[in-house]
């Protein structure tokens, strides 16, 4: 089956690894090319900017490995003050079966609770049936549809949140790092 890990980005290549790979496995599996290539580039080239952000201890990335090769990842950046966005969440088809993609969710899921996020959106469209479900199973609603036409095709864009200050049986809770709808593995 392989070992599996998950760790900070902060590699030598994680970043390339990123853009990369969203590239060739989107291209290979949906048929988006160049556009959504260069979106990946710009999240990615935002995220390694701190130059620019008020509070760079409010965003982490992680890298999912098999093996010691790089198969995933998922950012959790600053939308603003009160709300973290999860970005470029990503396993590479080798890899798919081993609940990376729900490990990774629920990394970014904990890092943003306990960062004080209040919470946390993310943008996807219905072209990504498994990550959807993983998105609602660790309880994100749905909150928007648009269509989008960014990629070379016309797609449902779809916007999820996920309020952090709930708790699994639904209470709210103030506290920054009560425990969610889904917890680390």
């Amino acid at each position: 089956m392989g070992e599996t890990t998950i760790r900070r980005l902060g590699r030598p290549g994680d970043l390339g690894w990123v853009v990369q790979a969203h590239g060739e496995i989107y291209a290979a599996e949906i048929g988006w090319g160049t556009p959504f290539e260069a979106l990946v580039a710009r999240i990615v080239a935002d995220f390694a900017d701190f130059a620019d952000d008020p509070d760079p201890h409010r965003q982490a990335a992680w890298i999912a490995e098999l093996d010691g090769r790089r198969v995933g990842c998922v950012f959790c950046t600053r939308a603003d003050e009160e709300t973290a966005q999860l970005r470029v969440m990503l396993v590479h088809p080798d890899a798919r079966g081993h609940g990376l993609g729900a490990r990774l969710t629920a990394e970014c899921i904990r890092f943003a609770r306990d960062t004080g996020y209040r919470r946390l959106r993310l943008w996807t469209t219905t072209r990504q049936v498994a990550a959807r479900a993983i998105y609602r199973a660790a309880g994100f609603e749905l909150t928007g549809e648009e269509p989008h036409t960014g990629f070379g095709e016309t797609v449902t864009g779809q916007t999820y949140e996920l309020d952090l200050t709930r708790t699994p049986t639904g209470r709210r809770s103030d506290h920054p790092g009560a425990i969610g709808a889904i917890g680390a593995e």
